[in-house]
């Protein structure tokens, strides 16, 4: 784990939980995809560019999830370098208490509120900005979270940020986060018409072809759908879909899981409700979903 690995002639990942890219800009200065999930995640980093002799120019982030700039702001102190973050993403990261607040719907209480879900803020400028590296293109990838993207370096090598999962962390998690299914499933349909050298994705294995990776997640999501259609046969609350997913694919219930879980499946129940797939019920004192057609 943290191992640096190259993967174009000026691209560089290190093998973490969520990958941390690096785009070595010239010989000594390299600008950070992502920064890792924690202060000492960070720290990890920074021994690493300097053992390489290299000067953290800045950190391009992905999207903000808390397990992708947890090292921002240890980084940012560290170095002085600019953060930069795309629409949705940036408010994110500069205010990372709204994180566990919409996952949850509320105040988050307390367990809600740890590094896993809540990462330090830090200072943050839009990928507009004049100082970011315009020989950078950045790639659209939202689903997973509002304002994704992947970034393409200059020698061909893109990363593609969590808008795809390996089969292994499928299968141990079940139920991978996803904030907008249409949309995922409409990048899912983009990245296999995109030309790279090579793909990196934070939670799967660097790859050539993305498309059978793109299948398989793409898969995942409509079995995840058909599972709740059978669980909606009969109308449920919410809380009834959710507790049924759990049990459906043998998920362990913590207060993470629990709104991780919890607001893909409400993200689904929309999805599925406006593609004709469900009929919301509303009765006088409670809002639950069936499967269209059965009555």
């Amino acid at each position: 784990m943290y191992e640096l690995k190259q993967v174009g002639r000026q691209s560089y990942y290190i093998n973490s939980p969520a990958k941390i890219g690096i785009y070595r800009q010239t010989e000594s200065d390299v600008y950070l995809i992502d920064s890792g999930n924690d202060k000492e995640a960070a720290k990890k980093v920074l021994k690493i560019a300097g053992q390489n002799g290299w000067n953290i120019k800045g950190i391009v982030n992905t999207h903000s999830n808390a397990d992708h700039i947890g090292g921002n702001q240890y980084v940012q102190k560290q170095t002085g370098c600019p953060i930069f973050a795309s629409g949705v993403e940036g408010s994110f990261t500069r205010y990372p208490i709204l994180e566990p607040s919409f996952l949850y719907g509320g105040y988050p209480f307390k367990e809600l509120r740890s590094k896993f879900l809540l990462a330090k803020e830090s200072e943050v400028a839009d990928c507009s900005s004049p100082d970011f590296p315009s020989e950078l293109e950045l790639i659209p990838l939202p689903g997973h979270f509002f304002d994704m993207v992947g970034v393409r370096t200059p020698d061909d090598t893109v990363s593609l940020a969590d808008c795809v999962s390996s089969p292994s962390v499928l299968e141990k998690y079940g139920v991978t986060f996803i904030y907008d299914v249409a949309q995922y499933l409409a990048t899912l349909d983009s990245i296999e018409t995109i030309d790279a050298a090579v793909f990196v994705p934070s939670h799967a294995d660097v790859t050539t072809d993305i498309k059978p990776l793109a299948a398989f997640n793409r898969a995942k999501v409509h079995e995840i759908a058909h599972v709740i259609e059978e669980i909606c046969t009969m109308p449920q609350d919410t809380e009834h879909v959710i507790q049924s997913v759990f049990r459906a694919y043998r998920l362990t219930m913590t207060a993470e899981q629990y709104v991780l879980v919890g607001s893909t499946i409400r993200s689904y129940l929309s999805w599925m409700k406006d593609s004709g797939k469900l009929d919301m019920v509303i009765g006088e004192d409670s809002l639950r979903w069936q499967a269209r057609g059965v009555s």
